[in-house]
């Protein structure tokens, strides 16, 4: 099984929604989304919540494209 690292770097290049332009954003976007689900959020992939850590949820909806966002003119990006 491939450790989340290597995940992140596979990941990094290819995403299939929206593209993010480095393993960065892709990590600071998990961690928003992870903020978002521990809050009371609905997963947006076909996982189950009791078994997945909402960071690890939350990371693959970034790799999936699931988790939407907009790079804001300061560099600075939100996720929806």
């Amino acid at each position: 099984m491939p450790t989340p690292t290597e995940l992140i770097d596979s990941e990094a290049e290819g995403t299939s929604g929206q593209e993010v332009d480095s393993k960065y954003r892709m990590i600071i976007l998990a961690a928003k989304r992870s903020k978002q689900l521990q809050r009371g959020a609905n997963p947006r992939i076909e996982i189950d919540p009791q078994k997945h850590k909402p960071t690890r949820i939350a990371l693959e909806e970034v790799m999936r494209g699931r988790v939407h966002f907009d790079i804001k003119p300061d560099g600075k990006s939100s996720a929806e």
